[in-house]
């Protein structure tokens, strides 16, 4: 009788612990609007995983670059830096940044959390008026997804390259607090920069990747102020108290391109945007740090060189 106890004891000590293998992985499983349904191992510290979205309305790809004391240290939690991507990469946008730089190997000895989160190939980091909500997923359900499952801390910087750079200024402007500084290479800064022309800009963008631009922010005339309320360049003065950085080219071939490189009219022209929203951060005394390269266009070897340069500053900000 005792025996049988024992076995019974046994038996249902086994199922507790199958059942909590089963539901403990992934390791963030759910925070309500989001969940971890697969999780895959690329390298010692990269993960990548695949993230159902409520806000989204579909699975969406997230990468981790994990601290390098992640694993000593079990019950830390890390400063963590938000890496976004630019336009136009389909739904692999989450990749970019560790297929095209070395940012895996420029931070190997670096105890930050790294999160590059899908942003759709045109999704400007916004919840849109009729379609995909980024800025929920990304604040909202990947930021509870991280610190539950990930031990991201609540210390973050954020950076980007092209509409990425847009992101940044954008969610550290409309979310006070939530960044701790933001940084923009080659960055669409201005959306209404020089009118009709730079809402074109991103309509064409929009419509490029197979959306209704009319969906994102409505009309760029009848709905002015939600254009605005997402503009890095009209939000300027809710950015004082970080810092800003901000980097780009003139689109002219620079040191970085391969002989034979064309005059890049997209870099020039996000160029003239960079320094229009330098001049307001100025005027809205907000420290600002600009890099603005001259000789180069719109092209990874530049934004690679971009965040090496403006990583101290970022670290700081963490610490």
């Amino acid at each position: 009788m005792r025996l049988r106890g024992l076995l019974l004891s046994l038996v249902l000590f086994l199922s507790v612990l199958v059942s909590g293998v089963l539901v403990s992985a992934p390791a963030a499983a759910s925070t309500g609007g989001a969940t971890v349904v697969r999780e895959q191992q690329l390298s010692e510290r990269l993960l990548e995983l695949t993230v159902r979205s409520k806000a989204v309305g579909r699975e969406v790809g997230v990468r981790l670059l994990l601290p390098k004391d992640y694993r000593r240290a079990p019950y830390r939690t890390w400063p963590t830096l938000y890496l976004l991507h630019g336009c136009c990469d389909g739904n692999n946008g989450h990749r970019s940044w560790t297929t095209m730089t070395d940012v895996e190997e420029f931070t190997a000895n670096t105890n930050v959390l790294i999160v590059m989160p899908e942003g759709g190939p045109a999704g400007f980091y916004s919840d849109w008026l009729t379609g995909p909500a980024w800025e929920t997923f990304h604040l909202k359900e990947l930021r509870r997804l991280v610190e539950r499952g990930y031990r991201s801390g609540h210390d973050r910087v954020a950076a980007g390259l092209s509409m990425g750079g847009f992101g940044a200024l954008s969610y550290a402007a409309r979310h006070p607090g939530f960044f701790k500084a933001a940084a923009s290479y080659s960055g669409l800064v201005h959306t209404t920069f020089q009118g009709k022309i730079g809402t074109d800009v991103v309509a064409g963008l929009v419509r490029q990747a197979g959306g209704d631009p009319l969906a994102l922010w409505g009309d760029p005339e009848a709905q002015a102020d939600v254009w605005a309320a997402h503009n890095p360049y009209d939000l300027a003065g809710r950015l004082r108290g970080i810092p800003v950085y901000l980097a780009t080219g003139n689109g002219e071939p620079g040191p970085l391109d391969p002989p034979g490189t064309g005059f890049d009219r997209s870099e020039q022209f996000l160029g003239m945007q960079s320094a229009a929203v330098a001049e307001r951060l100025r005027a809205k005394h907000v420290r600002v740090i600009t890099d603005f390269y001259g000789p180069g266009t719109h092209s990874w070897p530049y934004w690679q060189r971009a965040l090496h340069r403006s990583f101290p500053m970022l670290l700081a900000a963490l610490r």
